[in-house]
């Protein structure tokens, strides 16, 4: 989701820092993006690092108009598991600290541009949850929140704050699950009965940065397919 959130900006002409902590994978992301983009490699679990991050892209690009915070782990972890506290902390950090760290970082920039925007990607996963996924649940049901605490803390700064919740969606976190299982579950809890394309998300991830949506703050807008309309 985040390269096909990068490469769209990019296609609307928009100057992209693409963050990864995968330094390789997101320098090829830049590099398919064009159009000035740069590539940062860094572990989002490193408040420090995030500091010297968000500096440096602000230097290297002059401004910061525009956050979207798109982090994900796969913490499928039981309770009873020996692994299950590293594993929560992980999380944590990575997909819920990490977004008020980055905002906090981009904060004094975002304040300087014209028309500032953040999104937050959260999950379907965090207006229900799935049996075993109590760590990602936690983490992402926090994304929900935080980005309701800021949109009404930024909102008198004219700062608008969203976030998206992906259902089931064709990305590396789900190229473990076989397609005969991603069809059954589609048919089975989804109003489309299918995947949805990383490409579905970044549309409306672009959607909420656009002067259209300048009235639109503090939202959660599931893209799941009906996946959450759905009773059975």
């Amino acid at each position: 989701m985040g390269r096909a959130t990068a490469l769209l900006f990019a296609a609307e002409g928009a100057k992209v820092a693409v963050i990864d902590l995968d330094h390789a994978a997101c320098e090829a992301v830049a590099t398919e993006c064009g159009n000035g983009a740069r590539a940062y490699a860094l572990d989002l679990a490193d408040g420090d690092a995030i500091t010297r991050t968000v500096a440096q892209i602000a230097a290297d690009f002059g401004r910061i108009d525009i956050l979207v915070n798109n982090a994900g782990v796969s913490s499928f972890c039981g309770l009873d598991d020996p692994a299950y506290e590293d594993i929560w902390h992980r999380a944590i950090a990575v997909m819920l600290t990490a977004h008020q760290r980055m905002v906090r970082a981009a904060l004094p920039h975002l304040r300087q541009s014209d028309a500032p925007r953040i999104v937050n990607i959260a999950s379907t996963e965090g207006l229900g949850a799935t049996p075993g996924d109590t760590p990602y649940v936690a983490a992402k049901t926090g994304v929900i929140g935080l980005t309701r605490g800021l949109a009404v803390d930024l909102g008198p700064e004219g700062i608008t704050v969203n976030c998206i919740c992906p259902g089931p969606i064709r990305t590396a976190m789900t190229d473990a699950v076989a397609e005969d299982h991603k069809t059954i579950f589609a048919k089975r809890r989804t109003a489309l009965r299918r995947y949805g394309e990383p490409e579905e998300v970044a549309h409306v991830t672009l959607s909420l940065v656009l002067p259209a949506a300048s009235y639109i703050t503090g939202a959660a807008i599931p893209v799941d397919g009906g996946l959450t309309a759905r009773n059975a």
